[in-house]
């Protein structure tokens, strides 16, 4: 799986400080067995839509954002990606908020993030932090494999132990 990093940060994109989540993301990508390139670090609002549809083209299977997810009004990396998805997958963002709730941090369900496909490019949204970044790929990883199939044609696997588990229909 090609993945792409996106770090959403009007102040990392200018100087003001390193970025710290996108780092941070693209090794827990490459652990979850993606090929990763970036972090790329832009502004947040249009210039996340423009990295996003050059991702698009350049054909990644997985590109996943960090920041611009808040309330701030300089938060707009969740209406940049509607802009760019076909589909919302609200299951993704849901689960999201809900383990970083469960993680202890209340402010989780403040994020706006979506996750969605884009033709065969599965993009989702994480918070700006690191920590929110490791609570998120805790979530994402697991199933990044099988979402990338399913948005290629992929079937949907069927283990051996599930056909014991059924009822025979007599």
């Amino acid at each position: 799986m090609r993945a792409l990093v996106i770090t959403a940060s009007n102040r990392a994109a200018a100087g003001v400080y390193e970025d710290k989540s996108g780092p941070v993301l693209a090794g827990l990508l490459a652990a979850a067995g993606c090929m990763v390139d970036g972090p790329r670090v832009v502004p947040d609002g249009d210039p996340v839509e423009a990295a996003l549809r050059d991702a698009l083209a350049a054909g990644y299977d997985v590109v996943v954002t960090t920041g611009g997810t808040g309330l701030t009004p300089g938060d707009l990396t969740p209406e940049m990606t509607r802009r760019v998805i076909e589909r919302e997958i609200p299951g993704i963002a849901e689960a999201l908020r809900a383990a970083g709730a469960a993680a202890g941090v209340p402010a989780a369900i403040l994020s706006r993030g979506v996750a969605g496909a884009a033709g065969r490019t599965l993009i989702v949204n994480l918070p700006g932090s690191a920590g929110g970044v490791r609570d998120g790929m805790a979530v994402l990883a697991p199933v990044l494999g099988h979402a990338v199939s399913q948005l290629n044609g992929g079937d949907h696997p069927r283990p051996d132990s599930a056909a014991k588990r059924l009822p025979e229909i007599a």
